[in-house]
């Protein structure tokens, strides 16, 4: 199976609410080695760890996981540069006037996961 080369390729996210490490994996082509070092060295990552220390990623993870990776694998960050990039991001007051790119490709991405779970309920 070819690994996919950007997040437009990745599956769309499900609409659960917990998330196990593996499932990630999946979604964001990433190993399961690789997020438990993502961990380590973002601060922003922190999934919820219960019974045996498993962890437990919620949706807000798994997209800074596809953001991480777009800024690694995509754009060659190294991790400091995109820890950086991050840490920026999130201190800048985002100007909500005028959207950007990615904050409507994250709505559109939530848009498309609700109605989704929609049509699955009423198929039900």
């Amino acid at each position: 199976m070819l690994e996919p080369t950007n997040n437009d390729e990745l599956p769309t996210i499900p609409g659960k609410r917990y998330f196990a490490i593996g499932e990630v994996s999946e979604l964001c082509a990433v190993k399961p080695h690789v997020l438990r070092y993502w961990e380590q060295e973002f601060p922003q990552l922190k999934p919820v760890k219960r019974r045996g220390n498993r962890r437990y990623y919620q949706r807000q993870d798994v997209m800074m996981i596809r953001e991480i990776r777009t800024l690694l694998y995509d754009q060659g960050f190294t991790i400091g540069g995109a820890r950086q990039k991050l840490d920026t991001a999130a201190s800048e007051p985002a100007d909500s006037s005028v959207p950007n790119d990615q904050s409507l490709n994250l709505l559109l991405d939530n848009m498309i996961n609700e109605l989704e779970n929609v049509l699955t309920l009423l198929k039900a």
